[in-house]
């Protein structure tokens, strides 16, 4: 279950216990423009893939240029966003991206898959992650891998959100990592 476990990092604090754990992956969701090269260099050093979340992460513009100066000053496995914009500036600049959702109510997950199909992310990500039925309905509407996350507080709900098809679950308490 760890190889499909993502490490949501919201606070500074969290990245030392990120380091020593057998987690793969990073969705930064904390720093700034001034702490990026620092923190993305550690987790790399630690072998950690890094994808930054560029509407979290202070002092980061929202444009094509922003995620091109992450790409190539930084070196970032890719980025998470809610912005489709966001995504093809990502695949122009040579990373990856995860497209973030939320599943708010139906007409918010309908317009989240036509956006999908639109935008073309590597990767989608749904939240929140405690909905069963829904991680069903949108992995099968969708090609990419799906990632959950969101509320997730418990090893039975990441359980429950594999069960379902969710590919990765992103999840913000350590002892999970």
């Amino acid at each position: 279950m760890k190889e499909r476990i993502i490490a949501s990092i919201t606070r500074v604090e969290q990245i030392e216990k990120v380091l020593a754990s057998s987690v793969r992956r990073v969705n930064l969701m904390t720093g700034d423009i001034t702490t990026l090269a620092s923190i993305v260099k550690q987790l790399h050093e630690a072998d950690k893939q890094v994808y930054v979340h560029m509407e979290m992460v202070n002092g980061l513009g929202r444009d094509t240029s922003a995620i091109q100066y992450m790409a190539q000053t930084f070196k970032v496995d890719g980025i998470v966003t809610t912005k489709s914009n966001a995504v093809a500036a990502a695949r122009h600049a040579g990373i990856r991206s995860i497209q973030r959702v939320f599943a708010i109510d139906t007409a918010a997950v309908e317009t989240a898959i036509r956006m999908i199909h639109t935008s073309k992310p590597d990767e989608v990500e749904l939240m929140p992650g405690l909905m069963p039925r829904i991680i069903r309905e949108v992995k099968g509407k969708v090609s990419q891998p799906l990632i959950v996350g969101g509320l997730i507080r418990y090893e039975e709900e990441i359980q429950e959100a594999l069960d379902n098809n969710a590919d990765f679950v992103s999840v913000g308490h350590h002892q999970f990592w």
